[in-house]
């Protein structure tokens, strides 16, 4: 079991104590355990496997430790499975409504015995919960809201964990295996991983896929296709094996998107051809003209190839045969990483260990932006320790260009989280909203254009301020705010976060036309964090950014230049 799992099995237990209302002490050292193993560096199994003590990780103590070699062994431990024993199996769903925290949970479990979603929803409907002390209207609009979401979220997977099952099943597998689907588009969320397979003996190769260890409900063993539920999750992966001839006509057909499929069939029936999974064929006599790579099939359709991150029928197809399609943003483009966090806030390593791993990745220069005081439990820092950081960072010699800067709290008027002359000491400011995310749409509106009226605000963080499969973003006029940001200079993040993925596609088009320029940044809180860049990136390429649109793939004299440092 990865890191990440074992975290989250223990947030969920801590979760389910505090429905118990059990001790806020107790409850703290998981959260705190799950923290720690989340970014600890080596896989807690591997420690186990070694024989190794896990009380080594910061903040695991003894009793977590069991917790840890019990969980390796069966995939829970005996404290979580009570807890869920003594409360309803949907319980775990209730966690996952935003708005329903596990105080929240406990006083509705008590006072109405819900036992379902539907249930959850009448009560809301039926307006029941303004009746109960701190709750209201606005928390039943709210959880409504929640509820709508998580089931239109249900069964989907942010796309760093389907892209790393992916590779995960690939490398188990073997030999020439290319992940198609979503998973190849880049969509922020997968509902499935497709995996196809050349050059292998078939039955060898899904003998060897239902096999695999993390594989526990087989939905279909065939002659040429396997299907499978795999992990904790139930991530659905199916893996095809291929006749080399056909596999760019089926990299194409299972890549998608169903949309831009549909076109380019249409396109090809025009031209007297039929297209699919095995290849380009003529429809009279059947004769095959394409198929064995994606280049030829669209090359014979007269197009230039569309790279997979396009093919969502957003005018690609119109673009590839009029020459017009943009020259995409790479990873390699990358230069620097502009917004981080260390131990001074909320990050878990030192600002020493952040640049040595951005340096490692061949950065010419990175930004640490740790969180302003507005974050008391980030641990945020003040105009004195602003200044003096920034100090500190001016003085290293680590082998890459370290930039002083903040990631500073948008206040609920626009006003920002630490006085201008402090934040005049700084090289690159990233105002952001953390907090009062319920404004009307006006209302952030006025709060996003205040921030970028800031003369020392050089960009706008995740600026919606959504979470996937959790939080949606909050409105506002959003053409409104980067028409300004263009008119200002004032950069647009495209957080790679795999949990924001912030700018989305849609939006980052409508920003590009209206003139703005973007930065993608990890907003790592681990060096592991940092090389999530490849999901911005994945992200820009849907947004059909070229490097030039990009700030942070300028060499250092470049970059300086175009920030004023």
């Amino acid at each position: 079991m990865e890191n990440q799992e074992i975290a989250r099995l223990l947030s969920e237990t801590a979760d389910l104590m505090e429905i118990a209302a059990e001790d806020g002490f107790r409850i703290r050292s998981y959260r705190q355990a799950a923290a720690a193993i989340e970014s600890y560096p080596t896989r807690i199994a591997d420690l186990l496997r070694d024989g190794k003590d896990p009380t080594s990780v910061p903040g695991v103590g003894k009793s977590i430790a069991a917790h840890l070699a019990e969980i390796e062994a069966r995939g829970s431990f005996d404290r979580r499975d009570k807890l869920l024993a003594k409360y309803p199996p949907t319980v775990l769903e209730f966690l996952r409504i935003p708005g329903l925290g596990p105080k929240t949970i406990a006083t509705l479990i008590e006072q109405f015995r819900i036992t379902t979603l539907a249930e959850l929803e009448r009560l809301c409907v039926d307006q029941k919960l303004r009746d109960l002390p701190r709750m209201g209207a606005k928390l039943e609009e709210k959880i409504l809201k929640g509820i709508a979401h998580y089931r239109q979220s249900a069964g989907r997977f942010l796309l760093n964990f389907a892209t790393e099952i992916a590779e995960e099943f690939s490398a188990y597998i073997g030999g020439d295996v290319t992940a198609a689907g979503s998973v190849r588009r880049g969509k922020e969320t997968i509902g499935d991983v497709d995996l196809l397979v050349t050059g292998q003996d078939a039955a060898t190769v899904l003998e060897r896929f239902v096999k695999h260890p993390k594989v526990h409900d087989v939905l279909a063993h065939g002659d040429n296709k396997a299907s499978a539920r795999v992990g904790l999750e139930g991530l659905q992966v199916d893996v095809r094996a291929l006749p080399t001839e056909s596999f760019g006509a089926a990299l194409q057909y299972f890549t998608g998107s169903k949309e831009h499929s549909i076109v380019l069939r249409q396109r090809a029936l025009r031209q007297g051809l039929t297209l699919n999974e095995y290849g380009l064929a003529k429809v009279d006599g059947g004769e095959r003209v394409a198929g064995r790579t994606e280049a030829e099939i669209y090359e014979t359709l007269g197009l230039a190839w569309i790279p997979p991150e396009l093919r969502e029928n957003q005018g690609e197809i119109d673009a590839a045969a009029e020459g017009r399609l943009p020259v995409l943003i790479e990873l390699a483009d990358m230069r620097g990483d502009l917004h981080m966090h260390t131990r001074e806030s909320d990050g878990r390593a030192t600002l020493e260990e952040m640049a040595e791993a951005n340096r490692a990745l061949g950065y010419e220069y990175l930004c640490i932006t740790d969180h302003s005081k507005a974050l008391a439990m980030a641990n945020g820092l003040d105009e004195k320790r602003a200044v003096a950081f920034a100090h500190q960072v001016r003085e290293l010699n680590l082998g890459i260009h370290v930039f002083s800067g903040l990631e500073c709290d948008i206040l609920r008027d626009g006003q920002m989280d630490l006085a201008n002359d402090a934040l005049a000491e700084l090289d690159f400011v990233i105002a952001s909203v953390h907090s009062h995310m319920n404004l009307t749409g006006a209302e952030m509106t006025e709060r996003l254009l205040a921030a970028i009226e800031n003369p020392h605000v050089k960009a706008i963080g995740h600026p919606t301020g959504r979470i996937l499969l959790h939080r949606e973003s909050y409105p506002y006029e959003f053409e409104t705010v980067a028409r300004a940001a263009a008119r200002r200079g004032v950069f647009l993040e495209i957080n790679a976060s795999p949990e924001r993925l912030d700018l989305n596609q849609t939006l980052i088009r409508a920003a590009k036309s209206l003139g703005a320029k973007f930065v993608i940044n990890t907003d790592a809180h681990h060096p592991r964090h940092l090389r999530n860049m490849r999901y911005g990136v994945k992200m820009a390429r849907r947004g059909w950014l070229t490097a030039s649109d990009v700030i942070n793939t300028l060499p250092l004299a470049g970059f300086r230049k175009a920030i004023g440092r």
